[in-house]
């Protein structure tokens, strides 16, 4: 596909541009939701994909809204890799981050200079993800933060969950900075979720890497210390057919697996559309909306304490 650059001063070419109510606002990053499994599909959506743009609707009403309470939420669209290629290249390699440097990267460092220079207004930012998007995120720290320090100071953190973020990454780039608790900002937030079938048969996924990082959704640590599922604000579950959203109790505890860089549950049964290439218990899909009422109560905490210590 030619990477011909994507005009963000049209806003057809966003999802959502907010009217603007809060003083903080949230870039959001969507997940992996073009498969590209039908013949002749190609690599990489176009914008006008109408699985990819069916699936941000879905998207934005068990992840993005965690968000919405707290701050204006900005969703650019942008040309993501196809499940199927993502999951060849992680066959092949054993490493699937290469697939994100081209065209999803530059589509949204185009959108964030848009955004920057035309949206935000010098107000301070939370940048999100999930999954795909987490993947860009990654990158957006380490490399765009890092040329626009200018920027990155004004981040009250930086939600990349549902991909690792490693030690080495850490190691490599000591302007980034890992959670250490509920309300320390300037940070990155991440976690990747699985049941302990999943860790017993030692399942392996491509968002898994070595030295990946976890934090603790429920408690904040970064140790296996155990979180009960009394600690739990509520999961946010969809009716599949209805599209409707509830807040409700599936008995989602949580504790760190540190070898595995994971946070398992043993919340009750989730369905697992992966389960042929990600483990009996890959809850990947739900690392938001398991903890759902935590990650929206987090986001207004670190925006306090943000705003506290300015």
């Amino acid at each position: 596909m030619k990477n011909t650059m994507i005009d963000y001063s049209q806003k057809a070419n966003w999802y959502k541009v907010p009217e603007i109510t809060k003083d903080i606002d949230t870039f959001y990053i969507y997940s992996t939701v073009y498969f590209g499994i039908g013949e002749g599909d190609p690599n990489y959506a176009t914008l006008d994909n109408a699985e990819m743009l069916a699936g941000i609707e879905v998207e934005y009403a068990i992840k993005t809204k965690a968000f919405e309470d707290s701050t204006n939420v900005f969703v650019p669209y942008y040309r993501q890799v196809g499940m199927k290629y993502a999951g060849e290249t992680w066959m092949k390699t054993g490493d699937v981050r290469t697939v994100f440097c081209g065209m999803p990267y530059e589509d949204i460092t185009a959108a964030l200079d848009y955004y920057f220079e035309h949206y935000n207004e010098g107000r301070p930012f939370i940048i999100a993800g999930h999954s795909q998007g987490s993947a860009i995120l990654r990158l957006v720290l380490i490399e765009y933060f890092k040329k626009h320090p200018e920027y990155y100071e004004r981040m009250v953190a930086a939600y990349a969950i549902g991909f690792c973020i490693t030690k080495e990454d850490l190691e490599a780039n000591p302007h980034m900075k890992f959670a250490t608790g509920e309300t320390d900002t300037g940070v990155i937030i991440s976690w990747n979720t699985e049941g302990p079938k999943n860790v017993e048969v030692n399942a392996q996924t491509l968002v898994m890497m070595p030295g990946a990082i976890s934090i603790n959704p429920l408690n904040w640590k970064l140790d296996e210390t155990y979180a009960p599922a009394s600690e739990n604000l509520g999961s946010l579950v969809m009716d599949l057919q209805t599209g409707a959203t509830e807040i409700r109790d599936i008995g989602a505890d949580a504790q760190v697996n540190l070898a595995r860089g994971t946070v398992v549950t043993n919340a009750d049964a989730i369905p697992n559309e992966m389960e042929d290439y990600a483990g009996p218990q890959n809850y990947h899909q739900d690392d938001y909306s398991i903890y759902f009422n935590n990650v929206k109560n987090n986001v207004a905490k670190r925006i306090a304490a943000y705003k506290a210590n300015r």
